[in-house]
């Protein structure tokens, strides 16, 4: 579940694990919160709005902060998942901080993407521009009792009708009350039947496949990253490249290339 700030995602969420719950879904929960750029603190608020879900059993809520991480996730999130798929959850919702138009990462961790748009704030002409509104697999328009839902439900209705449908899968558009409960049954249902497209077509298990290698790739680079933040002080040939693109001796794309063939020993060759 993915979408700019306020636009109701932890409700939609709270509304859906009511749905999920009636028909004996056990649930698990990961709301990913922005920290501070400064403390790495984070409040955490999110799971105020899935209190009514607190003594459920067969629910587990976990938030987290994205200490610095970029792309609307935290850096635990898929490793979150994974341990709550293998504890044996039936439903995992991921909620992201509220994400801008290129903090798409979540496309790389879930199998279905909800992308929850807002009456009246000016969705609809983000919609036209490159990024978030690309990864949906299921479009809602939430707080549908707002005087401005039919126009956005209609605007972005036409600019979907612009772009290309991912394979046969056509994105549904939905309108929802996430408070009311209206409107949420048929998101469910639209998720489910995105599940069962994946399946039908042998998409889900290249799907998971793919975002499996994508996140080893992005825990070994940022694992990479913090190892030259480590030895910046202590390799002399690290410090060295460092110390010349300071002086504006070399430039930085020449400075990557170096530490690439100098501090990692890759074949220049192969660059």
């Amino acid at each position: 579940m993915t979408g700019p700030p306020g636009v109701g995602k932890s409700s939609l969420i709270s509304s859906l694990i009511g749905v999920c719950r009636r028909r004996q879904l056990r649930v698990g929960v990961i709301s990913v919160d922005p920290s501070s750029p400064f403390t790495q603190g984070a409040v955490l608020g999110d799971r105020i709005r899935l209190s009514e879900h607190f003594l459920d059993p067969e629910v587990f809520i976990r938030s987290m902060g994205t200490r610095g991480h970029l792309g609307g996730l935290a850096e635990a999130t898929m490793q979150a998942g994974l341990i709550l798929d293998a504890s044996g959850k039936d439903v995992i919702f991921l909620e992201t901080v509220g994400v801008g138009q290129s903090e798409i990462e979540v496309a790389s961790v879930a199998d279905t993407v909800v992308l929850a748009l807002m009456p009246g704030s000016g969705d609809s002409i983000q919609a036209l521009k490159a990024g978030v509104m690309e990864i949906p697999d299921v479009l809602v328009v939430n707080k549908k009792d707002h005087p401005s839902a039919e126009i956005t439900l209609g605007e972005v209705r036409g600019i979907l009708a612009l772009g290309e449908s991912q394979g046969t899968w056509v994105t549904p558009l939905l309108a929802t009350n996430a408070h009311s409960g209206e409107g949420v049954e048929e998101l469910w249902d639209q998720i489910c039947a995105h599940g069962d497209y994946l399946r039908a077509e042998g998409l889900f298990d290249l799907r998971r496949a793919f975002h499996l290698e994508r996140g080893v790739v992005a825990l070994a680079t940022r694992e990479m990253e913090r190892w030259l933040v480590r030895q910046a002080g202590s390799d002399e040939r690290l410090t060295g490249i460092l110390e010349r693109v300071r002086c504006m001796e070399l430039d930085p794309l020449s400075a990557v290339r170096a530490i690439l063939t100098e501090v990692f020993a890759i074949p220049e060759a192969s660059l």
